[in-house]
């Protein structure tokens, strides 16, 4: 059993006979785990006491990282005169142990062991350096490399992309704020300078005794009150000459024998002659 479930067999496990014996190969990382073995009649059943194999394996997933420069794959690109770090790493039991091989003129050579490398790269731009980072389990007798190349640039030019890339999210975000307020501004002008919503809220905020007010102005409550047919009455006055008064008359109230009653133009023609003449000295 492992890690308390059973085993069967497949393409890394074999068992003898009996069951007694179990046979692992190739053993490989997975295996590892707490082993035990049961053991039953038709009366009982006993585990046994579990055990730990240790099992070494590796190296796996060997890579290689920096502390500093752009990474794109298995390209660094550092400035001049820059110290860079490098980090070699794989999964292994036990520890696997590195070394450092830079390759020039079709020629290879180990410069340095351990998990770490300094390169201090040149003060010449756009030099190449080749570099390989090889570990080996001296248990399993396995061993990984990997391959990298240093790109030594002129100083400024990491910065530069870095700040070319600063500025494009600076410039996608001042350009959304400036949207944004412009929208903000002009729903907030049509919403006060709107006509009807400015009339209606004039209407709103006039008292209600303008109303009243205006209304005492007119001399009545209702206009409907001035509708009517009007015709003028010219009556005589010896004393204080001749007197006009306008009322309104019905037309059923007007007989078609009265004297009295004419037009207005009729009115203009009874004007007597010496009203006239002091009129026009």
């Amino acid at each position: 059993m492992k890690n308390g479930k059973p085993l069967y067999a497949g393409p890394n496990y074999t068992f003898s006979s009996n069951n007694a014996t179990l046979l692992i190969v190739p053993v490989a990382k997975e295996d590892i785990g707490n082993y035990s073995c049961l053991v039953s009649n038709p009366v009982s059943a006993m585990e046994s006491e579990r055990i730990a194999p240790t099992i070494y394996y590796g190296p796996y997933g060997l890579r290689v990282k920096s502390d500093k420069g752009l990474n794109v794959g298995a390209v660094f690109t550092v400035s001049v005169g820059e110290a860079v770090l490098f980090y070699c790493s794989a999964d292994s039991n036990p520890p696997n142990t590195y070394s450092w091989i830079q390759r020039a003129d079709n020629t290879t050579h180990v410069i340095q062991y351990g998990p770490h490398l300094e390169v201090v790269s040149d003060t010449v731009a756009q030099n190449t350096r080749d570099y390989v980072c090889r570990a080996f389990n001296n248990m399993t007798g396995k061993r990984d490399e990997t391959h990298f190349t240093v790109i030594i640039t002129s100083a400024g030019l990491e910065k530069l992309a870095q700040k070319g890339k600063s500025l494009s999210s600076l410039a996608v975000i001042t350009g959304i704020s400036l949207f944004l307020i412009l929208v903000m501004g002009f729903l907030f002008i049509w919403k006060r300078y709107k006509p009807l919503k400015v009339i209606q809220q004039k209407l709103q905020r006039r008292p209600e005794a303008d109303y009243r007010k205006a209304q005492t102005f007119s001399g009545h409550e209702s206009a409907l009150d001035d509708f009517g047919i009007y015709e003028f009455v010219a009556i005589p006055d010896h004393g204080s000459g001749s007197r006009v008064s306008s009322q309104p008359v019905r037309g059923s109230d007007s007989a078609p024998g009265q004297d009295m009653l004419s037009t207005v133009y009729e009115v203009i023609q009874h004007i007597p002659n010496h009203q006239q003449q002091d009129h026009q000295q």
